[in-house]
């Protein structure tokens, strides 16, 4: 039996056109996931900021318990001699959302890019809009495909694409260039290592997400994209508070993971802290080795995941966290920051609170 917290990803009233009225009004969300957009990844999260956003949300009638993302610096995922400098930095913003009662940080390890799509209104049958990701679609020229993206988001800035660090692409890329998947797991370690004894001190779990996609683009190594991955992750900083945020959609983009056993090994460990539940419908599933796929509605039927299958696997080995039902397409003329669709969103947690109040129920005998 499990025990889950429904939330729902908010970016803040400035970087956000959903507002936390209509999040309190989505039956079962009892808090939101929350961020603070604009303070330069590597700088401290001031406490002002901090207690301002959870006032707000308090005072919505929702809890905020995680933040997504307190974004690591690429100084600390290349491994230079400033790193320390960011690390301390990172342990500072961890004491100061801990005093407020964030208890999970979901973060990723990726260099550059915290995911990639071919398409941020890719047009399904329905008319509605979604992500999707179709690989001769990806340009072989990141600038091409950044440019791409600035034409089609609505205004909004997007989460893991920030402008003002991406306009610096070369120089990124040029950093990067010695840094391969040993490098960067010696990084991930030393950066873990660091600063596990202040969430330790100050009861905060860090929850990495997996690598989206889980497998190389533009030549950039990854090393959160598979089971192996994840089990390397947790033996090696082997303590409570070093866990996983496992996105269903992320894992599932290599059709050779196992999405539902991956989910009953790491929840019956106690590692799972926060889960994204999104279903995706692969493109050509008849092709071997073709991963091209589209960010389906929630709903078992529409895409190629079982969400059943996947919402059990969570209660039946004793999940005990957050969940949210992360992406959404943009349905009935609304317009907003791609993949982040509030009615969509809705639809999907009905849905998960549906598939779990049976669960649950089948469980009690009710």
């Amino acid at each position: 039996m499990g025990i889950m917290q429904m939330t729902f990803r908010w970016y803040g009233n400035e970087f956000e056109k959903i507002s936390l009225s209509k999040i309190k009004q989505i039956p079962g969300v009892t808090g939101v996931v929350g961020c603070l957009m604009d303070i330069p990844v590597g700088e401290v999260w001031p406490e002002k900021r901090i207690s301002a956003l959870v006032k707000q949300v308090h005072d919505a009638g929702l809890a905020i318990e995680v933040i997504e993302s307190v974004n690591i610096h690429d100084d600390i995922k290349i491994g230079l001699p400033s790193r320390d400098r960011y690390i301390e930095n990172y342990k500072q913003t961890i004491r100061n959302l801990a005093k407020y009662g964030i208890k999970v940080i979901c973060y990723n390890f990726m260099p550059i890019f915290d995911w990639i799509k071919s398409d941020l209104n890719y047009v399904l049958p329905d008319g509605s809009k979604t992500l999707a990701f179709e690989k001769n679609k990806i340009p072989d020229d990141p600038k091409e495909l950044l440019a791409r993206y600035s034409k089609h988001t609505g205004g909004f800035t997007l989460p893991g694409w920030e402008p003002n660090r991406l306009a610096h692409l070369e120089y990124l890329f040029n950093i990067y260039k010695d840094v391969d998947e040993n490098k960067l797991r010696q990084n991930l370690l030393y950066f873990l290592n660091a600063i596990m004894p202040t969430c330790e001190e100050y009861n905060i779990r860090m929850a990495i997400h997996p690598d989206d996609p889980p497998y190389s683009l533009f030549g950039l190594p990854r090393i959160i994209k598979n089971r192996n991955d994840l089990d390397w992750l947790c033996r090696s900083v082997d303590t409570p508070y070093n866990g996983i945020t496992l996105c269903t959609g992320s894992i599932a983009e290599d059709p050779t993971n196992d999405v539902y056993a991956i989910l009953e090994e790491f929840t019956h460990r106690g590692r799972i802290y926060f889960a994204h539940v999104r279903n995706i419908c692969y493109l050509h599933p008849e092709i071997p080795g073709n991963k091209d796929f589209y960010e389906a509605p929630h709903l078992s039927s529409d895409g190629s995941l079982d969400m059943y299958r996947i919402v059990k696997a969570l209660y039946d080995n004793g999940f005990k966290g957050y969940i949210r039902p992360d992406h959404g397409r943009m349905i009935w003329g609304e317009v907003g920051r791609p993949g982040y669709g509030l009615y969509d969103r809705a639809l999907g947690i009905a849905y998960i609170n549906g598939l779990w109040e049976a669960l649950d129920k089948c469980e009690k005998g009710v």
